[in-house]
């Protein structure tokens, strides 16, 4: 049974940061056409994290580039501050994601011969109210690491790398993309924790998708789609710490 798209309790709640409705994509045409959402219905909260879960094609990874403003709907609304992020050009797409997203995927995209503060500053320096590059280091629990380079680095440290570079900018929203999708569970968990640590300490809006239903526990809300579609929204009672999770 689907949770009504609105029903959260308002002891996590403060006002919805961004909103979609009625959102469609469609990728090809004719014969080769393929739906990728089907009419979804979201609303992002200030300050939560959801975990969105689904199998491979079931449109997770479509619905955050859409919501990250990397991709644009074929109809429907995705709205932010007032505005309507679908109906904006390439420009103001790209403010939009310059100025309130940040992004983690899967693979860290680190820049091999810069420290992982230089890493860091190459956000901070375009932003308009960024956090120092240690700062947001030492926030993710890389304070002794600044001056490594991504080869001296482990791969859960390099995707906190990674997290510190997506949030240096303090941006309202956070996205994830299958963020521990290619570490082991002991170091999967502790990017988990500077994510959840993220969120609680900067009240960052934070949507994680990946197909471990074993992190859904650690979430506000758990998001679960198939074929585009949402087919249910849960509410965790009880939250558990990223190292209480049955990976």
């Amino acid at each position: 049974m689907v949770q009504a798209q609105g029903a959260v309790s308002q002891a996590t709640i403060k006002r919805t940061t961004l909103s979609t409705r009625k959102l469609i994509k469609i990728y090809g045409s004719g014969q080769t056409e393929v739906r990728a959402l089907r009419e979804v219905d979201l609303d992002l909260y200030k300050s939560e994290l959801i975990i969105v879960l689904g199998p491979s094609g079931s449109g997770k990874s479509t619905l955050l580039n859409i919501i990250g403003g990397l991709d644009k709907p074929t109809s429907g609304q995705v709205l932010f501050d007032g505005t309507d992020l679908a109906d904006g050009d390439d420009a103001a797409l790209t403010r939009y994601r310059r100025e309130h997203v940040g992004f983690v995927f899967q693979f860290y995209n680190l820049i091999p011969s810069l420290t992982a503060e230089e890493n860091v500053a190459l956000v901070t320096e375009i932003a308009k109210n960024p956090m120092a590059p240690r700062d947001a280091l030492a926030l993710v629990g890389l304070a002794e690491r600044f001056t490594h380079f991504p080869a001296q680095l482990s791969g859960g440290e390099q995707q906190r790398v990674a997290v510190a570079r997506a949030i240096a900018k303090r941006p309202e929203i956070l996205l994830c993309d299958e963020p521990t999708g290619a570490l082991d569970s002991k170091t999967g968990i502790l990017v988990l924790e500077a994510i959840d640590r993220v969120n609680r300490e900067l009240g960052t809006t934070t949507a994680l998708i990946t197909h471990n239903a074993g992190t859904a526990d650690m979430a506000h809300r758990v998001i679960s789609m198939i074929d585009g579609k949402i087919v249910e929204i849960r509410e965790n009672a009880v939250r558990r710490a990223p190292s209480d999770l049955i990976w």
